[in-house]
């Protein structure tokens, strides 16, 4: 079982994957270099945890002790050492969560993961002194909603951490699959291929975007169409996972040129009200 938990990145992803942990009864610690990231991610969680005890998903104990649980910084040094589990969740792009787990492996975490959603675990674990205790975690938005964490086990990732990770994932309630170390991995490979194909779909006008959400919705039992889902994600996102997918697997993954001027023209999907839809 872990206690303690540090999250590198207060966007969207990292603040849902400290109130996991700090609503399981972890100790957390999030750190972003950016102040106005903290004082947002701070709102999130007690709106979140607000939210959840009207519904009855927390007790009013854990309620009242949640945000209490969660500790806030500013660099990777005030991430206490000896942590039983670190998280990167930065942006999808490799320079930067290389350097950043770099830093964090300085911090002696006993398991470090990446929630990257595709990018290759070898690839991270390149610079690190002990791959063995390295692996993803790929959680999904809203991680508080949201079942699944898939666990990526890279070539030279040790038994030990695959264990914690897969108690960690057990804590917090959620799913798990196992997948081994690819580009896209099984979740990002099979829902990018989709969502691409929506865009082309939708550049073709073959049809709007409702329905051709409302086809995989209705037709597939598909619970949102890969173009809400793109907006949810952020249009950013998914351009950046795309472009990875493309560098590993060829032109099937090339990103349609609809969500690079999205993303170009600062349409990123419900974070800035405009994407695919109208926020």
């Amino acid at each position: 079982m872990v206690q303690t938990v540090g999250v590198v990145g207060a966007g969207t992803m990292g603040v849902g994957i400290g109130y996991v942990f700090a609503a399981s009864g972890c100790e957390v610690t999030v750190v972003d270099r950016d102040p106005q990231q903290i004082s947002q991610a701070q709102v999130v969680i007690a709106e979140q945890t607000q939210k959840a005890a009207h519904r009855g998903k927390l007790d009013n104990t854990t309620a009242a002790a949640l945000s209490a649980r969660i500790s806030w910084g500013a660099d990777i040094d005030e991430l206490p050492t000896h942590l039983d589990l670190a998280v990167e969740a930065v942006p999808e792009r490799v320079e930067l969560k290389a350097s950043v787990l770099t830093a964090v492996e300085g911090r002696d975490p006993a398991v470090l993961a990446s929630n990257t959603s595709g990018i290759s675990i070898g690839q991270l674990a390149a610079g690190l002194r002990t791959p063995e205790s390295f692996l993803g975690l790929h959680f999904f938005n809203p991680v508080w909603s949201m079942p699944l964490v898939e666990i990526v086990r890279g070539h030279q990732t040790g038994q030990m951490a695959l264990q914690v990770a897969e108690g960690a994932v057990a804590q917090i309630g959620k799913h798990k699959i196992i997948v081994t170390d690819a580009p896209g991995f099984a979740t990002s490979r099979l829902g990018v291929a989709i969502g691409l194909e929506a865009m082309r779909m939708l550049e073709e006008e073959v049809a709007g975007a409702e329905d051709i959400d409302k086809a995989m919705e209705l037709g597939y039992r598909h619970p949102m169409g890969p173009l809400r889902l793109t907006d949810l994600v952020g249009l950013d996102v998914r351009l950046d996972i795309a472009t990875n997918l493309a560098r590993a697997y060829g032109p099937r993954f090339d990103p349609p040129r609809i969500l690079i001027d999205k993303v170009a023209a600062g349409e990123l999907g419900r974070k800035t009200g405009r994407g695919f839809y109208i926020w």
